[in-house]
């Protein structure tokens, strides 16, 4: 499952807007920052998240809208804790609106079975991962119908969601 677009063209592409939706409750749980944050809170700041930085700084610098939305699971996992603890300092500080919405308020939504990126309101990159969280790959998936069905999950999803600045999680 590849797509043989990269994540940095489908960037570079972009010119209106470019959302996220994420929805599991753990990604990559052997990643070194996880760790690090897991073992004594200390924030990583590695080469991989200076360039996300530096390609979400391009693009909302040439009038991108970038936005993400995370649907959580109350009380967070350590995982979206670690999340709630960097977006500040890593997504926002680069230029992305992040939200979250407990997943709680989710049950008459539709919402599709995979996480994914929709640029322009046209690309549609589904993102893959095990059971366990770690990364299997992407695709990029031309049917309108699915395209149309992230695109308004996606919406319906933010227009619940909680600013990351009012988030406060759940004990």
């Amino acid at each position: 499952m590849a797509s043989e677009t990269t994540f940095a063209e489908l960037f570079a592409a972009t010119r209106e807007s470019a959302v996220h939706l994420e929805m599991r409750d753990g990604y990559m749980l052997d990643d070194p920052s996880f760790l690090a944050w897991l073992e004594d809170g200390r924030v990583v700041d590695d080469a991989e998240s200076q360039d996300w930085r530096a390609l979400v700084r391009e693009t909302v610098d040439r009038g991108v809208s970038v936005r993400r939305a995370r649907i959580v699971s109350e009380p967070l996992s350590d995982y979206l804790r670690f999340e709630h603890a960097v977006t500040a300092g890593h997504n926002i500080a680069a230029g992305e609106e992040v939200r979250w919405l407990p997943r709680r308020l989710t049950t008459n939504l539709a919402l599709p079975g995979n996480d994914f990126w929709l640029f322009d309101g046209k690309t549609l990159l589904v993102n893959h991962f095990s059971g366990d969280g770690d990364w299997i790959g992407t695709e990029i998936d031309p049917d309108p119908s699915s395209v149309k069905l992230c695109a308004d999950a996606f919406e319906a999803v933010w227009s619940r969601a909680v600013p990351h600045e009012g988030y406060t999680p759940a004990a």
